[in-house]
C-alpha cells in the first residue's frame, strides 16, 4: 500500500544567520560650560564619550575580521 511506506526525506539546508555585536550609535551630550570647571567637565566627558565610540567600532572590525577568517578557511 502507497499510504503506508515512508517517505524519503529530504535534505533541507540549514540557515546560518551571522550577526554581528550590538552597538548603539555615537553621541555626544550637549554642553554651554560657563567657567573653566565646567569647559575640563565637558572635555573630560567628549573625551570619555569618545572612546566608547572607539570600543565599539573596534569591537565591530574585529568581529568582521574574525568572520573574514572563518570564510577564508
Amino acid at each position: 500500500m502507497p499510504a503506508c511506506a515512508n517517505i524519503p526525506t529530504t535534505a533541507v539546508p540549514a540557515t546560518i544567520v551571522q550577526t554581528g555585536p550590538y552597538v548603539s550609535r555615537c553621541q555626544l551630550a550637549a554642553s554651554a560650560p560657563k567657567t573653566n570647571g565646567e569647559l575640563q567637565l565637558a572635555l573630560e566627558r567628549t573625551q570619555a564619550a569618545w572612546a566608547d565610540c572607539a570600543a565599539q567600532v573596534d569591537m565591530l572590525v574585529d568581529h568582521q575580521e574574525s568572520l573574514e577568517h572563518v570564510q577564508a578557511r
